[in-house]
């Protein structure tokens, strides 16, 4: 009898389980932001920096899914420092997804390299937990829902 790759007394913890079953998730083009910033003065407009955060969020999109991650309404809240710092609160489609060890690791990036940005979080929660609702008419169509 075989026994599970990830049987409790093997010596393995959760990171190796999440990492066997991760997904490659293509990092997007973050030459493309949208919202042009291309002047950089502290303190910051912080909705033009919010805007071309977002504006990069949409070039992220769900490995299995054909809808970026803002249009799916992952992206709980966005909020931005004068200081240019972001911090952000996502979800994924369930706690088990397969990117959740690299996604938050992109929307970090594609937060940090927006002109002006210091810094930025990015806060993963279950809470509340994502439904189809929370996406964007346009998603629910792309998806066929």
């Amino acid at each position: 009898m075989t026994r599970p790759a990830f049987f409790p007394d093997d010596g393995l913890g959760l990171n190796d389980f999440m990492r066997a079953g991760t997904l490659d998730v293509p990092e997007p083009d973050w030459i493309h932001v949208v919202t042009p910033l291309s002047k950089v003065a502290y303190p910051l407009d912080v909705e033009a920096t919010r805007s071309a955060v977002m504006d990069n969020l949409t070039l992220v999109f769900d490995p299995e899914l054909p809808v970026n991650i803002v249009e799916l309404g992952l992206i709980y809240r966005v909020e931005v420092s004068p200081e240019g710092k972001v911090e952000i609160d996502m979800t994924l489609t369930a706690p088990n997804c397969p990117v959740a060890g690299s996604m938050p690791a992109i929307v970090e990036r594609g937060a940090t390299v927006v002109p002006g940005v210091t810094e930025a979080k990015v806060n993963l929660t279950w809470d509340p937990p994502w439904s189809i609702e929370r996406a964007s008419e346009d998603a629910r169509l792309a998806l066929g829902m």
